[in-house]
């Protein structure tokens, strides 16, 4: 084993640790009595299709990587991107400052299968835009169409917050439009960006915006085993409270989704819903990913045997063979 492995191991055994760490953090508010009945509470209906909902928001994610790994020219199956994406967000949602703590996961993945730095950094940033596009375009039709929970939690009129909703509106219509009109590079400052063909940036819009109305409806489900809460007021409660926690970067949204869905949502018993989400949409991936990035770092690879305990490359046909 080089020394880059092991260096590399090393950090994704602390990193591991570290999501570990902040989870406890966020689950010591709460007794153990308190986090069972929050699930004694919800009925199993509610559970199976929370736990739905947020396989489908991870399904949505994985769709970012694969978007992003077309938009570059490359050929990769979409079994290896499910990989790298769902591991490297898994523990990145955990972690906090997803886009970098996630980026070192994904290096890993890509690396061994030819993508360059270069590549794996533009991976990132077409993430990073497929998240914003998706927020700001169901937030923007939340204040749309759902002004009156919004309004009072941004401190505006309802009519301001419609209006503010359309401004909004533009930015992934303007997007769209430049993607389809501009092909030339764009430079800003040091950087040279080239936006994606039209076919792409839509499907960016798209998937951006599917992917938090899952992360809704993952919230609606628990919400609504404790209260009558209509599914808008559920999607505007987590778009104001994602918008928060990714201005914030704060690991798991620790404090911050409490604080907004209760204010959006403040006649529902939110602490039960909320540890029930938590459990859904950040542990459980959280345990997934860390055994699928265990399992993809120690278990031997393709072309490779162990004897003695070290790690031994077989020759192409004798791995075949074999």
């Amino acid at each position: 084993m080089t020394l880059k492995s092991l260096i590399w191991r090393g950090l994704f055994v602390a990193a591991i640790g570290l999501a570990a760490f902040l989870l406890y953090r966020i689950f010591r508010q709460y007794s153990a009595s308190e986090i069972l009945d929050s699930f004694a509470n919800i009925p199993v209906q509610s559970l199976l299709l929370a736990t739905l909902a947020a396989a489908g928001s991870y399904i949505c994610l994985t769709g970012f990587d694969f978007l992003a790994v077309r938009s570059l020219g490359k050929q990769l199956a979409y079994r290896q991107v499910a990989l790298a994406s769902f591991v490297s967000l898994s523990l990145g949602h955990n972690i906090g400052f997803a886009g970098l703590s996630s980026g070192a996961f994904r290096y890993r993945f890509y690396s061994r299968w030819g993508l360059s730095t270069e590549d794996v950094a533009k991976i990132v940033l077409f993430c990073g835009i497929t998240v914003g596009l998706g927020l700001v375009t169901l937030g923007a039709l939340a204040l749309i169409v759902n002004a009156s929970d919004a309004a009072p939690l941004l401190r505006l009129s309802e009519g301001s917050a419609r209006l503010s909703g359309a401004a909004l509106l533009l930015a992934p219509l303007t997007y769209v439009a430049a993607s389809g009109l501009v092909r030339a590079r764009l430079h800003l400052w040091r950087w040279s960006v080239e936006l994606p063909p039209l076919p792409i940036a839509i499907c960016q819009v798209a998937i951006g915006t599917v992917n938090f109305l899952f992360v809704s409806a993952c919230l609606h489900a628990l919400l609504s085993a404790f209260a009558e809460v209509a599914f808008l007021r559920s999607v505007t409660a987590f778009v104001l409270a994602n918008s928060a926690i990714l201005a914030t970067h704060v690991p798991g949204g620790l404090g911050v989704l409490e604080t907004t869905v209760r204010h959006v949502v403040p006649d529902a018993a939110t602490i039960g819903a909320l540890i029930a989400f938590r459990a859904i949409y950040f542990v459980l991936p959280l345990m997934l990913g860390t055994g699928l990035l265990l399992i993809s770092e120690f278990a031997p690879r393709k072309g490779q045997s162990r004897k003695d305990g070290k790690t031994v490359m077989r020759p192409p046909s004798e791995a075949r063979s074999g």
